[in-house]
Order: structure tokens, then sequence, then C-alpha cells
């Protein structure tokens, strides 16, 4: 097998901080160019989070589902995804055991790692542990402890990015991810009352597996999957309704501005948060509601405005 170039990590979210990782990793591909050209980047993830296994009641809510992982990790410059089953097993391998298991048969000629990388049982490998395993071979690797990204003199983390979102804070979350925090999925039937209002809207249930913005009101763009490079201004709801008593479950629901004559029952869309305009509130009539959605609507058009 050709010799590779190793990413190993969650990589939720696939933030600035996974970014620059793999920025380093295809530095260190182009630097160790074989008779092929530049070495393949590997990436190496896990599925599902591995506090789901030892410690299932802090599991945290994840920034986006594993296919879009990949498609963010390929876009972002790897060449090839391992995703590793994580199981109870797995959480007890020895370091040395991990090593052997999960990274050898990639044949890494280099191993790049965040400065806070851990792994095998109780967390107790370190990037030190690659180096000494290495040293012990005839035809060892390379490994670069990155240290971690900042911005705004934060570290970029997936921790921080559910942080700013619990508190209705997208433009943070943008900062760190370098792009837009974005939920997908299909749209399904709601109550058709903001149809009924003026408002026709977009429904998306959400998972409690995955992380969205606080309950509140949003700008933001809406694209149909199946043509992605047309995106459409928002007004973006999360919550269940208060005003009308909420529903069962909270949910995202999108009125494109201008246009009631989409029809998007039962097709994939992704929702972009470009900024909070209100936290959710409880209006005592439909008339007060119906008068606040056209300020919001008109709060989405000048903020999304070409000029913004």
């Amino acid at each position: 097998m050709r010799r590779s170039v190793v990413l190993i990590g969650n990589f939720d979210g696939v933030h600035l901080g996974h970014q620059s990782l793999i920025d380093r990793a295809r530095a260190h591909a182009t630097a160790l160019t074989d008779d092929e050209g530049p070495l393949p980047v590997l990436a190496v993830t896990f599925w599902p989070h591995p506090t789901k296994i030892f410690n299932p009641e802090h599991t945290p809510k994840l920034l986006c589902p594993l296919p879009e992982r990949l498609d963010l990790l390929t876009s972002n410059g790897v060449d090839e995804v391992r995703v590793v089953q994580f199981t109870e097993e797995i959480s007890g391998w020895s370091p040395q055991q991990f090593i052997e298991t999960i990274l050898m048969p990639l044949n890494p000629a280099a191993i790049v790692v965040g400065e806070n990388f851990r792994f095998g049982k109780k967390a107790a490998g370190t990037p030190q542990d690659l180096r000494e395993y290495s040293a012990g071979l005839s035809d060892g690797f390379d490994v670069d402890e990155v240290a971690l990204a900042e911005i705004e003199h934060r570290v970029a983390s997936s921790s921080a990015i559910r942080e700013a979102l619990q508190a209705g804070d997208v433009e943070t979350a943008a900062v760190n991810l370098g792009r837009y925090f974005r939920v997908r999925g299909v749209v399904v039937v709601g109550d058709q009352r903001g149809r009924l209002l003026g408002f026709p809207t977009a429904n998306l249930p959400i998972s409690s597996e995955y992380e969205v913005p606080a309950d509140g009101v949003y700008a933001g763009w809406v694209r149909v999957l199946d043509d992605p490079d047309v995106k459409m201004p928002a007004a973006i709801s999360v919550g269940s309704n208060p005003t009308f008593d909420g529903v069962l479950n909270r949910r995202v629901e999108s009125y494109v501005l201008d246009r009631d004559d989409l029809e998007l029952y039962g097709k994939w869309i992704a929702v972009d948060f470009v900024a909070q305009l209100r936290g959710m509130i409880k209006f005592s009539s439909v008339d007060e509601l119906v008068k606040q959605m056209n300020k919001d609507v008109e709060k989405t058009r000048e903020l999304l405005a070409p000029s913004a």
C-alpha cells in the first residue's frame, strides 16, 4: 500500500481548527511526494461520538450528520476518509493496540494531530506515544502535533460552537466554522398556519441528536439541494410556536422572502443561519404576531441585501 499522511479526530463540524489540520496535512503530503505525486491525505474519524460509548449521559449534540462531515472533509482537501465504528471494545484498547489496529494499516509517512489529541483506554495515549512507537520502526512516521487554532483569542472548537449556538449567537458560530452554520433535512408538512398568515414556511423537524440555534428568529439563506447554487433569503424561526401553545417538538421553519409559489414538500433543503433577529416571544394576539413577522421580514431583507 502506498504511504499516506494521516489525520485523526472527531472532526465534528469541520471548523477552522480542523481545517488548519487539513492544511498542515496537505503541506506534508506535498513535501513527501513520491513517484505518483503528493501522498494521499487520509482522515480517520469516529462514529458514533466516543463519549456516547464511555459516558453516554454527557454525549454532546453534534454539529452535523456523518455524511455532511465526510463531504466537508473531502471538500476541504482530504483525499479519503476512514470511519471507525467506535465501540466499547475499542474504548478499552491500549494506545499501542490503537496504533497497530487503526493507524499502521494506513502505512503512514506522517500523522497530524491537534495538541490535545488523546487515544486509547482512559485517553492515556498522547502524541508522544505516537513518536515513541515510530522510533521503534525501521521505516517510521513523522508526528506533527499542531497547536490549536484560535479565533478572536479563543480556541476554535466544537464545544465553543455549541455554546454559541445555544445562546443564539450564530455569527460567532460562523466565525469559528468558517462558514454559516447549516441545518439540512427533508421538508415536512407542518400546521400550514404560516400560509394562512401570509408567510408560508418550509418546515424541518429537529433531531435531539443535533445542535441547532436557540429558540428565536433568524435571517438566513435557504438552498434546495437539487440546485445548491441558488440561495434564497429567508426569515427563519426555531422553536415550538408559543403563541399557538407550541407543538410537541421543536422545528426550523423558513419563510423565503416574497415567495408563495415554492413546492418544497419532500425535498432536501439546507438552511444557513446568518444572524439572530430576536428571541422567541409569545404574543397575546395573532395580529401582534403578524405585525412582528412583517418587521422580521424587513430586517431580514436589510441584513441580506448585497450592500449589507
